[in-house]
């Protein structure tokens, strides 16, 4: 399946992960897709704001169709970095998925209160995490209807 967004973009994803064996798995089942993804890597939520807000070195970075974010990770946490987006007007509009090992009650409803476009845990089964991947590519860039650009008022 060839996803393609309005415009004919090919989608954008950013992904916040300071485990490098997991943004290697990441890309690879992006990669499986057979269809086109850019896949943006920052290690920690500040980064992320950063790249979000396009300040060095991200002052020419694409728009984000999608943030996946992790949890637990140095400098700026998942939860943390959720709370700065959906309190920054000019970036809440954005579509973060939560993927993370935490399969913890208290993580899930947390992050749901925060505004999270969804919680997916990572599965410890390779190929359950491909299918994980193109199950989350096929919502956010087939089913689902993304702005063009950044949303600003």
């Amino acid at each position: 399946m060839t996803w393609r967004l309005v415009g004919n973009r090919t989608p954008e994803v950013l992904l916040v992960e300071d485990n490098e064996d997991d943004v290697i798995l990441t890309r690879l089942a992006f990669q499986r897709l057979g269809s086109p993804v850019r896949v943006h890597h920052v290690a920690n939520g500040q980064e992320c704001l950063e790249f979000l807000r396009r300040r060095p070195p991200w002052t020419e970075a694409p728009w984000p169709d999608l943030v996946l974010l992790d949890l637990n990770m140095p400098v700026m946490n998942g939860r943390a970095t959720l709370a700065a987006i959906v309190a920054d007007e000019a970036l809440r509009h954005v579509p973060v998925v939560v993927l993370t090992t935490s399969s913890r009650e208290e993580d899930i409803a947390q992050m749901y209160r925060l505004r999270c476009s969804g919680y997916v845990v990572k599965p410890v089964d390779l190929m359950r995490f491909f299918d994980v991947i193109y199950m989350i590519s096929a919502y956010w860039f087939s089913a689902a209807m993304l702005p063009k650009r950044p949303i600003v008022r």
